[in-house]
């Protein structure tokens, strides 16, 4: 079977039944993956978390690829629409308010489910969806862009396109590798150094 057709859904569901049965689906997988990793999921496993027969797991998925794939697109969009929320919500804040509700609402993006975020994030070179991630990137670089335009008086760099790419993937970098680092906290500390980082990047000079 294409790579590609192993990681579509056979068919999205349409009653109420079949969506709670693909909802089994993908909660049953969140567990054995932030559990057992991987490696150790397959999917007569999760049909068996999920409840489910394996033929109806089947009629919706072709493969544990599938459903991770499936997992990644709801994990981006999430992140996406909380993302989206809060700095749409602070467009007219003062720059060092905004930057800092973009620290705290980027870590807890990151961190709704820290376990399940790494292991999908290693995933998606597999499952081919880079895409969908970028996708995430980009709508946080247009909202900081956004957001930049309305303080071009106050901030260093001129060329906005860049210092949105330069914040949004320090942001990205910074957080991800906290998270992975058992010897760092992803707290109140980090978000304010985090803060500070951003800040003087755009302001210092002036």
């Amino acid at each position: 079977m294409p790579q590609s057709e192993r990681t579509k859904p056979r068919k999205l569901p349409q009653q109420e039944r079949s969506k709670e049965t693909v909802e089994a689906i993908l909660i049953a997988t969140t567990h054995i993956l932030v559990e057992s990793g991987h490696e150790s999921t397959n999917t007569n496993k999760i049909a068996e978390r999920a409840g489910v027969s394996i033929g109806s797991l089947y009629q919706y998925f072709p493969s544990k690829e599938a459903i991770i794939a499936a997992l990644i697109e709801r994990h981006a969009d999430s992140m996406t629409c909380m993302i989206e929320a809060k700095l749409l919500d602070k467009q007219e804040a003062p720059l060092e308010v905004a930057l800092r509700e973009l620290v705290k609402v980027c870590i807890s993006a990151h961190t709704v489910n820290p376990k399940l975020h790494q292991v999908l994030i290693k995933q998606v070179p597999r499952v081919g969806q880079l895409e969908k991630l970028n996708d995430v990137e980009k709508r946080v670089q247009a909202l900081i862009r956004s957001y930049l335009e309305t303080q071009r008086n106050q901030i260093q760099p001129q060329n906005l396109d860049l210092a949105a790419f330069m914040l949004a993937h320090s942001l990205e970098s910074l957080i991800h590798a906290a998270a992975a680092e058992p010897s760092l906290a992803v707290n109140e500390e980090f978000e304010q150094e985090l803060t500070a980082i951003l800040l003087c990047y755009l302001t210092c000079g002036l």
